[in-house]
């Protein structure tokens, strides 16, 4: 992979990205390659000190080891990523597992929201990230 020289955050109007610390960098990476590529979301390579960017075309997530070192989960959050179908939720969820994540929400339609299909793991730091579809 190419360093990115001069990344551009893409943001949304809301958020300009996402940060999450990461006790181990490329144990997170081999999970959000796997969990975020199935949602079509790519690496997007490594930028500066041991970051690691992530999507569609301009980063919007960003995993890296926290400055002051430690990485805590961030305990009562939630990052949620935005799948096109519920197949690509299953996807997210099966790779997930595969690479390291642990399940905290089988993939299934959720009650409390009409037409919503999701799944949530925790990755390798403890993060509790889930994939949403709306059908």
């Amino acid at each position: 992979m190419t360093l990115m020289a001069n990344p551009v955050i893409s943001g949304n109007d809301v958020f300009s990205h996402v940060f999450i610390g990461a006790a181990d960098v490329a144990q997170s990476t081999a999970f959000y390659d796997a969990a975020l590529g199935a949602l079509g979301i790519k690496n997007l390579g490594p930028f500066g000190s041991g970051w690691v960017l992530y999507g569609r075309d301009k980063p919007a997530f960003i995993i890296a080891r926290p400055g002051n070192g430690e990485a805590p989960s961030s305990n009562g959050a939630t990052i949620g990523f935005a799948a096109a179908s519920p197949a690509e939720v299953d996807a997210f969820h099966a790779a997930g597992l595969a690479a390291g994540g642990a399940d905290e929400g089988k993939p299934g339609p959720r009650g409390h929201l009409p037409g919503a299909y999701a799944a949530y793991l925790r990755d390798p730091a403890g993060n509790k990230v889930t994939a949403y579809a709306f059908v």
